[in-house]
């Protein structure tokens, strides 16, 4: 129950760490391209395969020292229903070599459109006789601002199906405070939110104490982070904005319990395209993501000592 997996995984790897496997065209290395290219010509098809080739090799690399990858659906949906294969070949692919999977979708709705969204996600479909799960992901990034209507349907995936939902709370975006942060009797937007977290996920706490129901809460606001750490003992943070938009290992600590949990760091650029920082052989570019892993893990754990 909760995120008592994902836990787990980072206990298990020493790393309280990410990796978002968001792929735009121009970060697969050219000799990779080419390659489908000369097989399915400038397709979409070829993007495709050659995006999930991409995962795949970083996957081999990092699945022994990251507990997850986090998939943008967007970055796959762009390549059409050939991109959104890659992303649910990247899921499978990844769970098979013992990686949590959080799908950044941000799904938000109500009713049953919400259900056909979790089912979808997190959940199953039935075809005939054959109950199949079209993506199979461990948790899913939502929307709550439409309320306990968006919500409630992925609670009894999560409670049925031991799934995890992180709800946006306090993004990492520069704009984020426009609404984020306007004060409702006193109280800012984005706690009202986090408090709702608490209460949607009160009847799911897992092992370690902490919900199904999780939050994101972006590395760029560091303040606020060790804020919501305290005012939400029982959810589990997703931390974007390490790295790339500027959120740095001292800052994302406040994340953390003292016991070195309740929290997971992301970073996707800078390791999927660490080959291209580094100038080295682009066919090293699987290796290259496994050095920057290795070195945000190590300067993360430099501030959160995980027990």
């Amino acid at each position: 129950m909760g995120f008592d997996r994902l836990i787990a995984k980072i206990k298990e790897t020493g790393n309280p760490s990410v990796v978002g496997l968001d792929p735009k065209l121009d970060y697969v290395p050219e000799f990779l391209q080419k390659k489908y290219r000369d097989e399915d010509g400038c397709s979409l098809q070829a993007a495709a395969r050659a995006i999930f080739a991409f995962n795949k090799a970083i996957i081999d690399e990092i699945c022994d020292i990251v507990p997850a990858i986090k998939p943008q659906a967007a970055y796959y949906e762009m390549y059409g229903w050939n991109g959104m294969k890659a992303l649910e070949d990247t899921i499978r692919y990844a769970k098979v070599r013992g990686m949590f999977v959080i799908t950044d979708g941000k799904r938000n709705d109500i009713g049953a459109t919400m259900q056909a969204y979790t089912a979808a996600h997190l959940g199953s479909v039935m075809v005939g006789e054959n109950e199949l799960e079209p993506f199979g992901a461990d948790a899913l990034t939502v929307n709550g601002y439409l309320g306990s209507d968006g919500i409630n349907p992925l609670l009894d995936a999560c409670k049925t199906r031991d799934k995890g939902i992180f709800v946006l709370v306090k993004t990492s975006n520069p704009s984020s405070g426009e609404l984020q942060d306007q004060l409702m009797d006193g109280v800012p937007l984005y706690a009202r939110m986090g408090d709702l977290c608490e209460k949607w996920g009160a009847d799911t706490i897992g092992e370690y104490g902490y919900s199904a129901v999780g939050a994101v809460v972006g590395a760029t606001y560091p303040a606020q982070l060790r804020e919501l750490r305290e005012r939400l003992p029982h959810t589990f943070f997703l931390v974007p904005g390490y790295g790339a938009q500027g959120g740095g290992a001292e800052g994302v600590a406040g994340a953390f319990d003292a016991n070195g949990l309740g929290g997971i760091v992301n970073s996707s650029r800078a390791i999927m395209c660490a080959y291209q920082k580094e100038g080295c052989d682009p066919r090293d570019f699987a290796k290259a993501a496994r050095r920057e892993a290795i070195r945000m893990r190590d300067d993360i754990t430099g501030f959160v000592k995980i027990k």
